[in-house]
């Protein structure tokens, strides 16, 4: 895709919000995801999104007037990036981690739950490497 643009966004997308509140709601089932949720404070997920907005941290990706991506970003640390399932494996998650890194206060760190492979092979793709692993009880 070539006519992408990345954006920070305010909460005016119901859209956006509603994908947001859904792929966070769907975590909670996967291993790390409620932990997550619960360490990033997203359980009113419009709240949320509203402060990350407030801090330029809730971006998105455009084709054309449609959003195919999004992330949230905090504290220069990727919280989630998530790409709608029909505009994957078209490197969109790759230019949207670039774009990132080229911003004006690029992540140094970023989030991937335990066994959620192609978000560490993406991570690994631009150079990074896992550096910590949160045990619990």
């Amino acid at each position: 895709m070539t006519d992408l643009r990345f954006h920070r966004v305010g909460v005016e997308s119901e859209e956006l919000l509603s994908s947001i509140d859904e792929v966070l709601t769907a975590l909670e089932t996967d291993r790390g995801g409620l932990a997550l949720i619960d360490q990033l404070g997203a359980r009113d997920v419009t709240a949320f999104c509203q402060d990350l907005s407030a801090i330029g941290g809730l971006w998105a990706c455009f084709a054309g007037e449609t959003i195919v991506a999004w992330a949230l970003v905090q504290d220069q640390i990727i919280l989630a990036l998530y790409v709608v399932p029909a505009y994957r494996r078209q490197g969109i998650a790759k230019s949207f981690v670039t774009h990132l890194l080229e911003s004006d206060n690029p992540p140094v760190d970023a989030y991937a739950l335990p066994g959620d492979r192609e978000m560490k092979s993406l991570y690994e793709s631009i150079g990074w490497k896992a550096r910590l692993l949160t045990m619990r009880g």
